[in-house]
């Protein structure tokens, strides 16, 4: 058995599973390959986002890779990973990095910032 992380160092402390017949297994983990790998798990699992969470649907897909105007008057600009809805219509908006990501954390969250914006106001 698996899991995947985003991480590119391993964890300190492993992870176990029970499983029905009462055996544990350690976990090993797996650097996802792509963002596009986790891309399709959170579109497949947005539980993932919010675990502690209770609700049975605590998030809708609304469109992976969702264009964003960068102006009214512009066609799409930007392209976020994921558009979720919660069951109050409260939009999350989700863009997937790598850790070994080389650009700034500053530059990461100038971009979801923009997104956020814009997908306010357009």
């Amino acid at each position: 058995m698996s899991y995947i992380s985003p991480g590119a160092t391993p964890m300190a402390d492993p992870v176990f599973l029970f499983n029905k017949d009462d055996t544990l297994v350690q976990m090993n983990e797996t650097l996802y390959k792509t963002e596009n790998d986790l891309q399709h798990i959170l579109a497949k699992y947005p539980k993932l986002l919010f675990p502690g969470n209770d609700d049975p649907v605590p998030l809708l897909l609304v469109q992976r890779e969702a264009g964003i105007p960068g102006d009214e008057d512009e066609g799409d600009s930007f392209s976020l990973d994921h558009l979720f809805l919660d069951h109050d219509g409260i939009p999350t908006l989700v863009e997937v990095k790598r850790s070994t990501d080389t650009r700034i954390r500053r530059e990461v969250v100038a971009q979801m910032l923009d997104y956020a914006a814009n997908t306010v106001a357009y």
